[in-house]
C-alpha cells in the first residue's frame, strides 16, 4: 500500500469540515445561535450532516464511475452498476426525519467502503485508496453517529 498523496489527504480531510461543523453546532449552543443568525438553519446540526452527507455519497458515485471506466470492457458494466449505488442509496433512503436519515447515511457510507474495497481489490483504485477511505469513512461515520447521539 503506497502513501496517500498529500493533496488527496489534505482535500479529503478538508471534506470532513462540514461534518465536524455540524457536530460542533450540536455541542455549542452559542455556535448554533451565531450560525442560525448569520447563515441560516440549514447549516445547523442534523441538517448540515444530512445534506452534506447526501452530497458526498453522490460525489463518491462519480469517483467510483471513474474507477469503473478503467475496467476491462467486458466487466465494465459491473463497475458502473456499483458506482451508482451510493447516489441511489442517498436518493431512496435518506429522508423520513433526522434519525432515519442519519442511520441511512451511516449505512450508506459503510456500504460505500465495501464498494471502495471492491475497486481496490480489482486494481482499479490507486494503491493508497483504502487507507484514505478508511480514515475518511471513520471520520464521517463518527460525526453522523454523534449527530444521532446529540440531536
Amino acid at each position: 500500500m503506497s502513501a496517500i498523496p498529500r493533496p488527496a489527504l489534505a482535500l479529503g480531510l478538508a471534506g470532513l469540515l462540514p461534518f465536524l461543523f455540524g457536530v460542533a453546532t450540536l455541542l455549542s449552543p452559542a455556535l448554533a445561535e451565531i450560525t442560525l443568525r448569520l447563515i441560516g438553519p440549514r447549516f445547523l446540526g442534523p441538517f448540515v450532516l444530512i445534506n452534506y452527507g447526501m452530497v458526498i455519497l453522490c460525489f463518491m458515485s462519480g469517483v467510483l464511475w471513474g474507477f469503473a471506466a478503467r475496467g476491462a470492457a467486458e466487466h465494465r458494466w459491473q463497475g458502473y452498476a456499483l458506482s451508482v449505488v451510493p447516489a441511489l442509496w442517498a436518493f431512496f433512503f435518506v429522508g423520513g426525519g433526522a434519525v432515519f436519515a442519519l442511520n441511512a447515511l451511516i449505512a450508506g457510507f459503510l456500504g460505500l467502503l465495501l464498494i471502495d474495497g471492491h475497486f481496490a481489490r480489482t486494481g482499479l483504485a490507486p494503491g493508497w485508496w483504502m487507507k484514505l477511505r478508511l480514515l475518511l469513512t471513520a471520520g464521517v461515520v463518527a460525526c453522523l453517529a454523534l449527530g444521532l447521539a446529540l440531536g
